[in-house]
């Protein structure tokens, strides 16, 4: 898939999402990246929606099947284990989709790093 089938998905996605507020797209690496108020909680690569977990919602995605984002690396195949594939019964159903999405959103925020404060420079 390429990065504009990618963008052309994600903006499908975010037009089925557009209750929950504006959902902006653009590039992410080799595919297109969702967020709302900001933030990214999905991104399509080769097809298909990824959506960000945490410890409770990565159960939820695992008791329907799904698996999380991997791709081959120079010596190995690396796993993301932030983000899961949506399955895809949940595609269809535009209510459970935002219901997934809302989930996958406070996953994001809730894994946001805390921007550092400026170190004090040393007296010399």
């Amino acid at each position: 898939m390429s990065i504009a089938s990618a963008l052309e998905l994600s903006r499908e996605i975010a037009e089925r999402l557009h209750l929950l507020g504006p959902i902006a797209t653009g590039r992410f690496f080799g595919g297109a990246a969702l967020k709302l108020h900001g933030v990214q909680f999905a991104f399509v690569m080769k097809g298909s929606l990824y959506l960000r977990v945490d410890d409770e919602s990565r159960n939820a995605f695992e008791a329907l099947g799904a698996v999380p984002f991997a791709y081959s690396g120079i010596s190995k195949t690396v796993t993301v284990a932030s983000y899961y594939e949506a399955p895809a019964e949940i595609l269809d159903d535009v209510d459970v989709l935002s219901d997934w999405a809302v989930h996958a959103h406070s996953a994001a925020l809730a894994f946001r790093p805390k921007r550092a404060l400026p170190r004090k420079k040393s007296p010399r």
